[in-house]
């Protein structure tokens, strides 16, 4: 693919991002990027302090009266509208967010049957049947019916994380007994034993009016916002054959061409490529344990051999099904997968997904903006602050200007790797190399048709040129943990014709 996604959002954003995205649109796309993976547009349940995921109601994309307020914490409707517009002016793609998993901030509550499962292993109950209240229905008064006439209730949901009995309110993971039965679906992560609970009210895709009801709102929302593709969260908790129903169904009934990118995080490829084949190849992943790879690499410095950088990765197992990641906003410090890359390796980590062959890319709006946040832990306030990329706008431009035509690797060093871009007959290729440790150089053959050509590096952390011999071989070199980008000095000003 030579398309980059940028995750346009962090999990701190203040807010009112549909207009800023909007005004910077036209800047993405002049930097090569061919498509925006927006947040959730739906109401919270915590109103316009929710980032998305805590849904309340998937129709109210900031048009109603409810949770607080008519806008979401992004904008109004007629803003998220109006962004995808100027995205779709300017040549990109929008991605929506879309969480199928869970609802949150019931209207009503229901008298309902539940047992309590251990935390740790969800098949182990350690309750019999209770008679409890809980906030399972909802009703959606501030909507009235609008859009959508239906109403959920317990028989829409398999389990809740709070219900009170004899006036106690009770805090757990409890099974909703509904005519769906008493157990967990069983075609989803076995995690912690099942892992179909996460939070809130959980979705039961056992249910054919849920299911139906589903792929109402699936057409209207892409009807509605002309959305190019969605990207699907907490996929461990959801039922294997409703995703593949439903992506089928938006693919045959609504979009051919939707682009499908799902959240199933795991560290290890080989569980991603089983749940992949396991989708029949229907949607893309991100790719977690390549991000994990950037992490330990950027805590280890020197001791990390680059050579293996690539391994254990779902780029290296399919690459044609990976989305390759240095953060996002699920390991931005602070947050619940913590796992930020250090920023002096961010520019190595990027010239690897925005440069390499066959990578995806998705970049993340703190690295090409910046971001400055505070929150708490263990009773504490923390500042943090998540400079930009500095690099970042020129790797962009180099994707698009020389990071063309076939690969040759030269990972054959724990702290300096290269690899060749060829070119083809409208671009001239590159060369690319990283260390993580010191100062360090490569002879690397180019072949006839670079001979006794000059080369300088388009991101100018060397000053000096290089050239080929007559043979086209020659020696580029790179900073001490840094990456140099080396290009024929005759062509540093070509332009993408993208």
């Amino acid at each position: 693919m030579n398309g980059v996604i940028i995750q346009y959002f962090h999990w701190y954003h203040t807010g009112e991002l549909w207009n800023e995205f909007a005004c910077n649109a036209a800047y993405l796309r002049e930097l090569g990027i061919t498509a925006a993976w927006l947040p959730p547009a739906n109401k919270c349940h915590l109103g316009r302090d929710g980032r998305g995921y805590d849904v309340y109601d998937l129709y109210d994309l900031g048009e109603f009266d409810q949770k607080g307020g008519i806008p979401t914490r992004y904008g109004t409707k007629e803003e998220y509208l109006n962004a995808i517009e100027e995205a779709h002016k300017a040549g990109i793609d929008v991605y929506a967010d879309v969480v199928l998993n869970h609802r949150m901030g019931a209207d009503e509550t229901e008298e309902i049957t539940v047992h309590e499962v251990d935390e740790e292993d969800r098949n182990r109950i350690v309750s019999g049947p209770m008679k409890v209240s809980a906030l399972t229905k909802f009703t959606f008064p501030g909507r009235n019916g609008k859009y959508s006439d239906f109403i959920w209730d317990h028989q829409c949901f398999s389990g809740i994380d709070v219900v009170t009995k004899d006036n106690k309110e009770i805090s757990g993971i409890f099974k909703i007994h509904n005519d769906s039965g008493t157990e967990w679906t069983g075609d989803v992560s076995h995690q912690l034993g099942n892992y179909d609970y996460l939070m809130g009210a959980d979705v039961e895709y056992r249910n054919p009016l849920v299911v139906q009801e589903m792929k109402n709102w699936i057409r209207w929302y892409m009807e509605t916002t002309k959305a190019d593709g969605i990207r699907l969260d907490a996929l461990k908790h959801i039922s294997l054959g409703f995703l593949k129903e439903f992506i089928t169904f938006i693919r045959t009934e609504l979009n051919p061409d939707c682009f499908v990118l799902g959240e199933f995080w795991k560290d290890e490829a080989g569980k991603l490529e089983f749940f992949s084949d396991k989708m029949n190849n229907l949607i893309s992943c991100f790719d977690a344990p390549l991000h994990y790879n950037f992490f330990k690499a950027s805590e280890e410095g020197r001791d990390y051999d680059l050579s293996k950088i690539l391994e254990g990765s779902f780029l290296e197992r399919k690459p044609v099904y990976s989305v390759s990641f240095v953060e996002n906003h699920d390991t931005q410090p602070l947050q619940a997968l913590e796992s930020s890359v250090q920023p002096w390796f961010k520019p190595l980590a990027y010239a690897i997904i925005l440069l390499s062959e066959e990578a995806y890319p998705c970049i993340f709006y703190p690295d090409l903006f910046g971001a400055e946040y505070t929150d708490t832990r263990d009773g504490r306030e923390i500042s943090i602050i998540m400079p930009k990329i500095d690099v970042l706008p020129a790797l962009l431009k180099a994707r698009q200007q020389f990071a063309h035509g076939e690969q040759i690797s030269h990972f054959d060093h724990p702290n300096c790797i290269a690899w060749i871009r060829k070119g083809n007959k409208d671009y001239a290729g590159c060369v690319v190399i990283i260390s993580n440790g010191d100062e360090a150089s490569k002879e690397l053959d180019l072949g006839h048709e670079n001979r006794n050509t000059r080369f300088r590096d388009f991101l100018g952390h060397r000053k000096e040129e290089t050239a080929t011999d007559g043979s086209g071989k020659g020696i580029f070199a790179v900073d001490a943990a840094s990456v140099s980008v080396w290009i024929r000095s005759d062509h540093d000003s070509q332009q993408s014709t993208e």
